[in-house]
């Protein structure tokens, strides 16, 4: 239920919220409800009240048993019974139904005026009779007394339907050339009706004569120009001597019969037209609406009382007699309920809108308003509005006042010119904080344990990894390194573990190996940056291969410097003196065993020598695999491969070789190759640089 508080005025919305399909069962609307809140608070006053599109019009039966409403699409009447609050039946119609009156106290009999001209009559049973009109229908009224059925439409005439010898009597003539609506006075029985000329007749039925003509447009100049005439839309009467008329802009006009100048006349200020008037007795209330808005005004002064909005327009209402509930039927499906207990009390058939309302109002529910903005004592005096306080400006509320949130705008521009530039600037912060999120991130070891930190931060990476999600063991890691009581055992040296001690061997066998490991990757990081051009990064050795190719470079550079002089017709500069180390390297002779198919008169080229490493290598594998068991031990044992070897007699006078193998990794098996190759490289790359350089001088000074 929502609760509004216009002028001080309580007005519940009995029809706001959620509501649920007519197509789902009721186990899964227990469900929604259970799951929503707002499902569980809303009040459903009437089940299934509303259309499937649009309704049009809404009223209440005599006996105040029924309500009936007609809507679209398709055109149909629905009944609802307030004993049950639900639907009694529901009727399709031919047509779109312009209005429909009750015949009978209760839903026996019904009447419809529908947009093709065609009159329905309804009983129990459903439709019982039909007839046509000659003129377009737009209003009709039922004289109880003579069983005159009163139609006005789009013509000059009131058409007269007797209910009692089913046919049609002579009709009305007006003055006006068509009208709009029509009414009885349950007193007097005087026929009223009213033009699009802005007239408003009246007729004796006993007579069947005019016996008054009001000219309404005359009370509202202002309204009237050479274009537009106010046209009567609605008129409503009030005992046998009031009389409300509304006009198609947006005026409503109380008159005394006896006098042809209104009493009081209130403006709406929308210029819409009026579509319903009713009348509140007990209070000297009149409630009337147009498409946009209900407003309530006292009946002697027209001062506004309240008002109720709504976001679609509005179509017709209905006021229930001496209570203050009312429907309006609008353009959306549900029909809108709304309840001032301020009109007086809820009908019988509702009363526990009573209990309800009270309950709401010994609890009121503090109100959060998104146009003002509440500021305290201070800020007041921070933002210079000290001068405000007692002013309508500010509203005093507690604590602090209520300010309208533009003038707070104004005040905040005024007392910090500068806060669109922090603004700017706190935004920009936010932006690069974003960005360094993106960045990637170095882990922080701290100085003690630093491998145990290590392993708790990459074991909770895994498992993340894993996951895809945080897990609990992330969750442990980040709180030992975190957490205050632990935090000496990463800061305090006396907390240090020794990893190389046999106590942490024995409990955490995995452990130390992976410490064993890690230590060998840090030594061999530390080496990298010691490392000079032409040392070997394993074995610390002098790489012949690299003075070589230093060698060389230093002759390329000495050939472009001879050559830029060449081209100048300077002289060639002196070339760089050779290491004496270097030079006895280079003077050692070479010998090379040639295969017999190789021709010695042929040109030795670099692939030959890259063809004589690959039969080398070649025939060392088929050496290997020639050999003899006792011959493979030999050399296991000259390598390292077997730590013993052991000869025992059998009983059976045989002889027995044990041995054990030693444990091969691949970090082993890697620096073997590695050590064969750089010795391959050594045997074939010397002599190969020197046939290289040797071939570089004689092209040049050729």
């Amino acid at each position: 239920m929502q609760v509004s508080n216009p002028n001080n005025i309580k007005i519940y919305n009995l029809s706001s919220g959620k509501s649920l399909p007519e197509f789902i069962t009721d186990k899964k609307k227990r469900s929604l409800q259970k799951k929503d809140v707002d499902l569980r608070r809303r009040i459903e006053l009437i089940q299934d009240f509303g259309m499937p599109t649009v309704s049009t019009t809404v009223k209440m039966s005599p006996d105040g048993q029924y309500i009936f409403a007609t809507g679209t699409y398709k055109p149909r009447v629905r009944c609802y019974d307030v004993n049950h609050l639900s639907v009694k039946f529901e009727r399709c119609l031919d047509s779109e139904a312009v209005a429909f009156d009750i015949l009978s106290e209760d839903y026996s009999k019904l009447v419809f005026l529908l947009s093709n001209r065609t009159i329905e009559l309804h009983t129990q049973q459903g439709r019982h009779y039909s007839v046509r009109m000659p003129k377009f229908g737009r209003d009709l009224c039922y004289h109880p007394a003579n069983c005159d059925l009163m139609l006005v439409g789009a013509g000059s005439e009131i058409y007269r339907l007797n209910l009692d010898q089913g046919r049609f009597l002579k009709s009305y003539a007006t003055s006006s050339p068509e009208l709009n609506c029509v009414t009885i006075n349950p007193e007097h029985h005087l026929v009223v009706v009213g033009g699009v000329d802005g007239r408003v007749e009246c007729w004796d039925p006993r007579s069947r004569q005019a016996v008054g003509v009001l000219d309404c447009s005359g009370s509202i100049q202002h309204c009237v120009t050479d274009d537009v005439i106010p046209k009567v839309t609605c008129l409503k009467y009030k005992g046998p001597l009031n009389l409300a008329v509304g006009t198609s802009t947006g005026q409503v006009m109380l008159y005394d019969i006896r006098s042809n100048r209104p009493y009081v006349v209130k403006d709406h200020r929308y210029e819409l037209p009026i579509n319903s008037i009713a009348f509140n007795d007990d209070n000297g209330i009149v409630i009337s609406s147009d498409s946009r808005a209900v407003k309530l005004w006292k009946e002697n002064t027209g001062e506004a009382v309240t008002a109720v909005e709504m976001e679609s327009d509005i179509n017709n209402m209905y006021v229930v007699d001496n209570s203050g509930l009312f429907f309006l039927a609008n353009e959306s499906p549900k029909i809108h309920s709304y309840f001032i207990p301020m009109l007086g009390p809820a009908p019988k058939w509702c009363s526990f809108l009573d209990n309800i309302t009270e309950e709401m109002e010994e609890n009121p529910v503090q109100e959060i308003y998104d146009d003002y903005k509440f500021l305290t004592q201070k800020e007041v005096q921070t933002l210079g509005l000290s001068n405000l306080v007692g002013t309508s400006l500010l509203r005093a509320y507690m604590h602090g006042y209520f300010i309208d949130i533009r003038l707070y705008h104004k005040a905040m521009a005024v007392a910090n010119p500068f806060a669109y530039k922090e603004y700017r600037k706190q935004k920009i912060e936010e932006k690069v904080e974003e960005a360094r999120a993106n960045r990637v991130h170095v882990k922080k070891l701290p100085k003690v344990n630093r491998h145990l930190a290590d392993r708790l931060m990459t074991r909770a990476a895994d498992e993340e990894l894993k996951s895809g999600k945080k897990k609990k063991m992330k969750r442990e890691a980040a709180n030992l390194l975190d957490d205050p009581r632990f935090k000496s055992m990463f800061e305090d040296p006396n907390f240090q573990v020794d990893e190389e001690s046999e106590e942490f061997k024995l409990l955490n066998p995995v452990v130390s190996k992976q410490f064993e490991k890690t230590k060998a990757k840090e030594e061999k990081l530390a080496q990298f940056p010691k490392i000079q051009v032409g040392e070997d990064s394993d074995h610390g050795s002098h790489d012949e291969s690299d003075d070589f190719a230093s060698s060389d470079e230093e002759d390329k550079k000495w050939v472009k410097e001879a050559k830029k002089s060449k081209q100048k017709g300077k002289s060639a500069p002196q070339r760089p003196p050779v290491d004496q180390q270097q030079k006895k390297k280079m003077s050692k002779p070479q010998i090379f065993h040639l295969k017999d198919d190789v021709d010695p008169g042929k040109p030795f080229t670099f692939q030959d020598l890259d063809k004589l490493g690959c039969e080398e290598a070649n025939r060392k594998r088929e050496a290997k695999k020639s050999a003899t068991l006792e011959e493979r031990v030999r050399e296991s044992e000259k390598r390292g491969g077997i730590s013993r070897l052991v000869h025992s007699d059998l009983t059976s006078g045989g002889k027995q070789a044990t041995f054990r193998m030693n444990k091969v990794t691949k970090e082993s098996v890697r620096k073997d190759q590695e050590k064969e190759h750089r010795d391959e490289r050594r045997r074939i790359r010397r002599p190969a640089s020197k046939l290289k350089t040797t071939k570089r001088k004689n092209s040049f000074f050729k």
